[in-house]
């Protein structure tokens, strides 16, 4: 029954939490000033029809009812399997973008197909998400 389930539990250490807070509190700036249509959630099931994975961060189009940006925050040890579990949930639900940051290093990875790239800039929103987090 939940062979294709990525569990995401919550990580909540401060650190992990104040860079999602930060980021929401962007993009849901946006949103608020008409500058995207694309609506910030945390912690939030992708598929609200039955049990699914929450990543940290999605962006909800909700005229086309569909997920398009997904962000993990995470530590240095956790970049290689968050890459993994971004891309594996762009695959399974169809997003167009994906991100990994890492709070400790500060790096922000792209996930695109099969690629990685050390980048923060989002096709999607047509801006660096690195700047939200910029003091």
């Amino acid at each position: 029954m939940h062979d294709n389930l990525i569990i995401m539990g919550i990580n909540a250490p401060k650190e992990h939490q104040a860079v999602i807070t930060r980021l929401i509190h962007g993009l849901a700036d946006l949103y608020i000033k008409d500058k995207t249509t694309f609506f910030p959630y945390p912690e939030t099931m992708i598929d609200e029809g039955q049990t699914s994975p929450a990543p940290d961060i999605l962006l909800y189009d909700h005229k086309e009812e569909k997920t398009v940006l997904l962000i993990e925050v995470t530590h240095t040890a956790g970049v290689k399997k968050d890459c993994s579990k971004v891309r594996t949930l762009m695959n399974d639900y169809d997003v167009n973008e994906g991100f990994v940051y890492d709070y400790k290093k500060g790096d922000w990875f792209k996930i695109d197909g099969e690629q990685i790239e050390k980048s923060s800039h989002s096709k999607v929103l047509k801006l660096d998400l690195a700047d939200f987090l910029k003091s």
